[in-house]
């Protein structure tokens, strides 16, 4: 049983700690575009959303833009980026920020330095947290009651 309890939580630190990867590698990207990125006229080719959740959890609905641009040196760029403005529909046109070297993960999100560093804080206070919790539960179940 004590097993159990190191395992899942190393699991669950290991889950948190890739997590934490992907928020700050996305992170960086997104600001980078915006700092050093060349920006470009495109086009919404589509608007969908996805759901997540359901029966006992909440229901979760992301909305995502699919967008079209053409490079400085003419390639034919298409990404699907989430979480942008309810009022984007198809056929707008959008100024979209990529770097030269990787126009395949523009973002058509306007800059705001403030809120991307204050979001990606938020994110990597919880999953803190959540590797706090994991450490905890490691702790207490492998902790045989006594005081040192």
């Amino acid at each position: 049983m004590e097993v159990l309890f190191t395992v899942v939580p190393l699991l669950m630190i290991a889950i948190a700690l890739c997590g934490a990867v992907v928020v700050l590698r996305r992170s960086r990207q997104v600001s980078s575009a915006w700092s050093s990125g060349i920006t470009a006229e495109a086009r919404c080719v589509r608007s969908y959303t996805t759901t997540s959740g359901g029966g006992d959890s909440m229901v979760r609905t992301t909305l995502h833009h699919v967008y079209e641009f053409t490079t400085r040196d003419g390639r034919v760029i298409r990404f699907d980026e989430e979480g942008g403005p309810p009022t984007t529909v198809e056929g707008d046109i959008v100024t979209v920020h990529y770097l030269p070297d990787r126009p395949e993960r523009a973002t058509a999100r306007v800059p705001a330095q403030g809120k991307l560093a204050a979001s990606t804080g938020c994110a990597l206070v919880f999953l803190t947290a959540f590797i706090a919790f994991a450490v905890f539960l490691m702790v207490v179940a492998n902790s045989d009651g006594s005081m040192p």
